[in-house]
């Protein structure tokens, strides 16, 4: 022990006697990422500093503007309350839920043929160009924009959002599957193609399932994201669901105890889509 200690502070004299001999040894070369990067931190402090300095804040009391939040936050997640509105609270997230499951699993199985094609091991690389680029514009849109524009057509409303909600989904898991396909062993899928299987032999009994479990958490994911996605859509699109009552009880009636339990009801359905997803890997992975 005292052997690595006398050790140490050899090598921390060594090292500055070193610095002070030659200062130049100790210094970084110049980098011009490093430096962009350090000079683009600086301007957006600056940005922030004299936003945070000018900023109009009106009469607002900071002070107790603070306090009110803090109090706020204290009624929605110390103090939910559950009152007669409780089934119709669980009927409004049962229909966000089911927003949310429909339009993953349509997304997904498009989703799962668009990924083929796009997998440059598995097509074309014409063909899989094409659908990536397309699936990149699309993806580009955020998912409540597309909403709102196939809103113009069906009206606000349940359709708009599923549909809404399923133009993004299938683009999202196209790249996510896609990128599976390709990372399976390609000397696997020669010698498939040497023995004469046919296409759709090689992706049902080969690619499919090497890459069930990695597909089951990209669509998971993708669940979680339509989750959230739809209760956005309910207060937005008027398509229902507890989005809805989250909007009125927060921004009209300012019912905080309410805005609460609708909370912890989502976070007990997040927790339910995760558990499921690691029971479903689990199994898969265990099969494999």
């Amino acid at each position: 022990m005292d052997e690595k200690i006398t050790l140490s502070k050899q090598m921390l004299v060594i090292r500055a006697t070193q610095s002070s001999r030659n200062p130049g040894v100790m210094k970084r070369p110049f980098s011009k990422s490093r430096f962009a990067t350090q000079a683009a931190f600086a301007v957006m402090g600056g940005i922030t500093l004299v936003y945070m300095v000018t900023m109009n804040t009106g009469n607002v009391n900071l002070v107790k503007a603070v306090a009110a939040f803090l109090t706020n936050i204290k009624f929605m997640f110390l103090q939910p309350t559950i009152n007669s509105d409780l089934p119709k609270l669980l009927v409004a997230v049962a229909v966000t839920v089911s927003l949310a499951i429909l339009t993953t699993i349509m997304g997904a199985l498009i989703a799962f043929f668009t990924g083929l094609l796009g997998a440059r091991n598995l097509s074309t690389k014409r063909r899989s160009n094409t659908i990536r680029m397309v699936m990149a514009a699309i993806r580009a849109v955020p998912t409540i924009l597309w909403v709102l524009i196939f809103a113009i057509n069906s009206q606000l409303g349940a359709t708009a959002a599923i549909i809404g909600l399923n133009f993004h989904s299938i683009a999202y898991l196209t790249k996510a599957y896609s990128e599976e396909f390709e990372a399976i062993n390609p000397g696997t899928l020669e010698a498939l193609r040497s023995t004469g299987a046919s296409y759709w032999q090689i992706v049902f009994q080969a690619v499919l399932p090497s890459v069930i479990p990695t597909l089951l958490s990209w669509t998971f994911i993708r669940l979680e994201i339509n989750f959230a996605n739809a209760i956005a859509v309910g207060a937005a699109a008027g398509a229902g669901g507890i989005g809805y009552n989250l909007y009125l009880d927060g921004t009209y009636y300012f019912d905080f105890h309410a805005v609460g339990t609708i909370v912890y009801m989502l976070l007990v359905v997040i927790l339910v889509f995760e558990f499921i997803s690691m029971r479903l890997r689990t199994h898969y992975l265990q099969k494999n």
